[in-house]
């Protein structure tokens, strides 16, 4: 190894005649045989200053090694020694060098380390505190202590813990890893360790606000109607306790339809910059996790004080507007301040039983809210078919809904469908926001906006040849207006296969938050501000207090200034992500005996990658992955295309995003909380002809 190493450090310094290598190597090998030694270490730094240098991310495997990724898509293979020194996402500069006759990548300099808070398990080795982080890609210990002011000795085995890195070898002289404990999270054997694990993952808080003594209302300059003796109704799910929406419909007598929309009022109690305003805009939203919710208001605010409980006196703010027998929305939009009491509290399921079925067991309406019932349902009716010739409808999906145990075990998962009075409720808010973007872009050309662009500008091109394959009936430049962009969306509604728009979306922009005024491509409306969940999510406060401005004519409480969309955006990815990472946890543990019972699912494709395909499980709701190689055994006959959405065995194309097909679960991984999954359909190698094949031969 030593001569190996002298050959190598002198070819690279200029010597190459054999009888100067081998001198060289008689003079230096006791000092190569120690590590240490300063001329070695200048040898050293000589040679990987003539040897190239790339910058990118480590990408670790299961197997010890990994690779460097530079930006312009090169790939270098990192061995394992050199693997120790780094971790998976670490952003480095690495010197390439031919080591056995491959070119391997040699981290140097570290530029961003990718873990630095992070969550894992206590591991003790030899009885020292370790922790691995709770990660895919990374499952070494890390050599840990525990920060001042935590007792050491209440760690055990397992127990989830919050640790930050703070050596790292590439910065502190090849010493190894360690990291310090901050915080226990919860004991290794916690049945509710999904959810407290999740939440100190995204650093979400784990309880509602803290409650006040008391709550006054603030005068405000608002004069309120009282609607108390309006007929309102709220429908909502039958467990739901923060109702912010009630509704008045009238049908009248020329078809159309004068409907109010009434939203619970939160900023009557809370005022701009206080405590419980600060507090509320740092959590952006209520956090909705399977099994539980923590509120963004106290309890007290949400679920009484504001809630639009049946036969309670509550504060509102109305719209209020006509909308013609066709679905289109007038100008005579107003908006007002008002007292209102629910009339009646109905439930979703029920509503949609006495509709659909003509009747509900649960549901005895008399005859003032049968009324509202029906002119509502005929609202939504006119509604819907407007949007979907004007604007854009999506198509309908279920919601899944985790069934718990009193000590949290998952019992079961239950598919919710849209129903009838799920879509009454969201042609209403819907309406109600398209008001609320028209009045607060015409009247102070600012507001929390609900943004949508389109296409990505710089996807459009690859968009459009996927467009011309099928002879789509569009244009380039008619795609970069909102109604093309409507258009097109409304005709991908009309084909028998979801693949093209799967595929398209691959090219659309992000939808957005913003303080000005914009479209919404993706529903095809040119402004839309939420407001109608103010219990629920600060930005919908803030559109509060500007509808109120216009309302009473004086200057706003508050403008969102030029941080908010990017706040919002934020809190709503997060909270995105630590819903699906319980939601996770939760299915390896309903799931935990399907590959021995050999369950079959039927999958949906929603992403194919180069190593295989990523499915929804439409059953339950569950996301698994299915590998190539578990496709079919011989790489060399499968090409799963990311580009084309595509995969083709021995050249046939025989899956595409949006196909449905029949699977089985391969392999749980209860540690990472991932589901492996294949198909139920088998492809056998193609047979050899064996005469054909002896003549190739002969050829060959």
């Amino acid at each position: 190894m030593t001569q190996t190493f002298a050959k190598y450090t002198f070819h690279n310094l200029g010597f190459s005649a054999p009888n100067t290598y081998s001198v060289w190597v008689n003079i230096l090998r006791p000092s190569i045989m120690f590590q240490d030694n300063p001329l070695l270490a200048q040898l050293k730094k000589q040679i990987q200053e003539t040897l190239p240098k790339k910058e990118g991310n480590v990408k670790a495997t299961d197997r010890g090694f990994g690779f460097l990724e530079t930006d312009n898509k090169e790939s270098f293979f990192i061995p394992p020694n050199y693997m120790k020194n780094v971790m998976h996402g670490d952003r480095v500069i690495a010197v390439i060098r031919t080591e056995k006759e491959r070119e391997v990548a040699e981290p140097q300099e570290l530029i961003e380390q990718n873990l630095t808070r992070f969550i894992g398990r206590v591991k003790m080795i030899h009885n020292r505190l370790n922790v691995v982080p709770d990660h895919p890609q990374l499952k070494d210990a890390i050599k840990a202590r525990a920060f001042k002011g935590l007792n050491p000795e209440e760690l055990r085995e397992g127990d989830w813990v919050v640790a930050n890195l703070n050596s790292h070898p590439l910065t502190n002289a090849n010493k190894p890893f360690t990291c310090v404990i901050n915080e226990k999270i919860t004991d290794s054997n916690d049945k509710i360790a999904p959810w407290w694990v999740t939440l100190a993952r995204y650093e979400l808080p784990n309880a509602e606000p803290a409650p006040q003594d008391s709550w006054n209302m603030l005068d405000e300059g608002l004069e309120r109607q009282d609607l108390t003796d309006i007929p309102f109704i709220t429908i909502d799910g039958e467990s739901t306790k923060d109702m912010d929406d009630a509704i008045h419909t009238v049908k009248k007598d020329d078809g159309n339809f004068e409907i109010t929309i009434a939203i619970a009022d939160p900023t009557s109690y809370i005022s701009v910059g206080d405590k419980m305003d600060d507090e509320a805009r740092k959590r952006g939203f209520t956090v909705y996790l399977p099994g539980r919710n923590i509120p963004m208001l106290p309890r007290e605010l949400s679920d009484e004080l504001c809630s639009l409980i049946e036969n309670e006196k509550r504060p509102v703010i109305c719209c209020r507007v006509t909308v013609d027998s066709e679905g289109d929305i007038q100008d005579d939009i107003t908006f007002f301040a008002a007292w209102i009491k629910s009339q009646a509290r109905l439930a979703y399921d029920n509503v949609s039983d006495l509709i659909e079925k003509g009747q509900s067991e649960k549901l005895m309406a008399n005859d003032v809210i049968a009324e509202q019932i029906d002119a509502l349902h005929q609202f939504a009716n006119v509604r819907s078919k407007w949007r979907s010739n004007n604007a854009v409808v999506f198509p309908d999906r279920p919601d899944y809904r985790f069934e718990l145990s009193d000590d949290n075990d998952v019992i079961a998962i239950h598919t919710d469908p849209r129903r009838t009075s799920n879509r009454m409720i969201e042609e209403a808010m819907i309406t109600a926001n398209i008001c609320a973007g028209r009045v607060l872009r015409d009247k102070f050309g600012t507001g929390v906006f609900n943004i949508h662009n389109g296409f990505h500008p710089e996807k459009l091109d690859t968009a459009m040849e996927f467009l011309q394959k099928v002879e789509a009936p569009f244009e380039k430049e008619e795609l970069k207006t909102l109604e093309g962009f409507s258009a097109l969306r409304r005709w991908l509604n009309t084909l028998d296969s979801t693949y093209l728009d799967n595929r398209l979306r691959k090219f659309q922009a992000y939808s957005e938050v913003g303080n000005q005024p914009a479209p919404h491509y993706a529903m095809g409306l040119d402004a839309y501000a939420t407001w109608t969940s103010p219990i629920r999510k600060y930005g919908d406060m803030i559109n509060h207090r500007l509808l109120k401005a216009v309302i009473t004519g004086n200057e706003p409480s508050q403008k969102p200034d030029d941080t908010v969309g990017e706040e919002i955006a934020l809190h709503r990815r997060t909270h995105r992500m630590a819903e699906r990472g319980v939601a996770d946890w939760l299915y390896i543990r309903l799931l935990k005996n399907a590959v021995k019972e050999e369950t079959v699912f039927t999958a949906e494709i929603f992403d194919i990658n180069r190593a295989g395909i990523r499915i929804r499980l439409l059953e339950i709701g569950a996301s698994a992955f299915i590998p190539g190689s578990l496709i079919v055994d011989n790489k060399q006959r499968i090409v799963c295309s990311g580009d084309l959405g595509t995969v083709s065995i021995d050249t046939v194309q025989e899956y595409q995003l949006g196909d449905t097909f029949e699977v089985k679960l391969a392999e749980i991984r209860t540690a990472t909380r991932q589901l492996v999954a294949k198909p139920v359909q088998q492809f056998p190698a193609p047979e050899v002809d064996s005469d054909a094949a002896e003549k190739e031969e002969e050829k060959a």
